[in-house]
């Protein structure tokens, strides 16, 4: 599975998802004798909370708690740091003890994510109040400006948010500032909030290494950060055309481009899968996982019902020009948890008119493929990444 984005890895990746017309939500909450009322934001998708208490510096990590399992929010209003640390002793609370092993891989998979979203939404609740600026207006309060701005856009008027996703905002900051050293490129993809970054390395090393069918088009649908369009702009690819239906991941390919020195050679356009028109080479790493997101920026590691997967795979003979390929990149940890088949992937290959010309394959070298006591060792540590080379048959 891939890395998740932070505070989360959307990618982004191309997902037929609709979008939200919605009033924007508001927070309300007493104080003072008075009802008061604040913009609710989330970046990570997440419904305003109904019940909100305010909580200073006296609250205890018990009281947090108890308040946050029975769905209560609380919106702090005492020191930073101590907000902080409140956070990590809920952190400790969440999940703690033993708990037997799951019958199959597909439960244990799904008691995984069950606590993880758990996890999320107790910590979710506790919330701080976020101004124009932005700033956080309380006591030792970092400056947080470029990464809500990141997360948030402009912060016009007084809003609340998680301070979990605000913490995980900061952290995206960091990668975005410094980047992520890509052996391929030589180079370093800067990730934007919200979009997959590039921590394991085995997926783009395949795409370096496959035999190019031509150097004069490619598509890469999904994108994402563009990692996958920049290693096939630097092999020497004349035109590469990067799709993506997130404009944040639009925006972080573009620049990433320019920062890479191949923005003559590959452009990021804004769109639902594939661009118009045919090409001798279209590259997809579509999510590995069937399964449902829990929230906006799941989308870059689950795709519900293989739905993503098995658009790419029956739409891509009439996008390929004649003798072209079509490089499918793709995780076999689902079928190691038990959530599809190897056949079934054969036999959407097959129906959809398509025949594998090669699979060249690797194991990932990612702690979590090392690591005893993750719940889901058995199937990560059987995992392959593969390429599939695929043309018409």
């Amino acid at each position: 599975m891939p890395d998740q984005p932070l505070a989360i890895p959307t990618p982004s990746r191309t997902h037929p998802q609709a979008a939200a017309v919605d009033e924007p939500a508001v927070v309300t909450w007493a104080e003072g004798g008075h009802s008061r009322t604040a913009r609710w934001r989330s970046a990570n998708g997440r419904p305003a909370p109904a019940r909100v208490e305010v909580v200073t510096d006296s609250l205890t990590a018990d009281e947090a708690n108890r308040l946050a399992s029975q769905g209560t929010a609380m919106l702090w209003q005492g020191d930073f740091h101590n907000a902080r640390q409140i956070l990590n002793a809920l952190d400790r609370r969440v999940g703690a003890g033993k708990k037997k092993a799951a019958p199959t891989p597909a439960d244990e998979f799904y008691r995984h994510r069950q606590s993880r979203s758990h996890r999320a939404r107790i910590l979710g609740l506790l919330l701080i109040p976020l101004d124009p600026g932005p700033v956080v207006p309380l006591r030792r309060a970092p400056d947080i400006r470029q990464a809500a701005e990141e997360a948030y856009g402009d912060i016009g008027e007084p809003s609340v948010v998680s301070l979990h996703e605000l913490v995980g905002a900061i952290g995206a900051h960091e990668w975005r500032k410094n980047g992520v050293y890509v052996e391929a490129l030589q180079g370093r993809i800067h990730p934007h909030y919200g979009t997959f970054f590039p921590t394991r390395s085995e997926y783009v090393d395949l795409v370096a290494a496959a035999p190019l069918p031509s150097d004069r088009l490619a598509f890469d649908v999904g994108t994402g950060t563009g990692v996958l369009a920049a290693v096939l702009a630097r092999r020497g690819v004349r035109r590469v055309v990067a799709t993506d239906n997130e404009p944040r991941a639009i925006a972080c390919a573009g620049e990433n481009f320019r920062n890479l020195g191949v923005q003559d050679r590959a452009e990021a356009v804004l769109t639902d899968m594939f661009p118009p028109g045919r090409a001798p080479l279209i590259v997809c790493n579509p999510p590995w996982i069937p399964a449902t997101p829990h929230s906006s920026l799941d989308n870059a590691v689950y795709d519900p019902g293989s739905r993503m997967l098995f658009r790419f795979l029956n739409e891509l003979a009439e996008h390929l020009e004649p003798g072209g390929e079509g490089w499918l990149v793709l995780s076999d940890l689902a079928e190691h948890l038990g959530l599809r088949s190897r056949d079934d992937l054969l036999g959407a290959i097959e129906a959809a008119g398509l025949k594998v010309l090669e699979r060249s394959g690797t194991k990932p070298t990612h702690p979590k493929a090392s690591d005893r006591n993750d719940p889901l060792f058995g199937a990560r540590s059987a995992e392959v990444t593969s390429l599939w080379r695929l043309v018409p048959r």
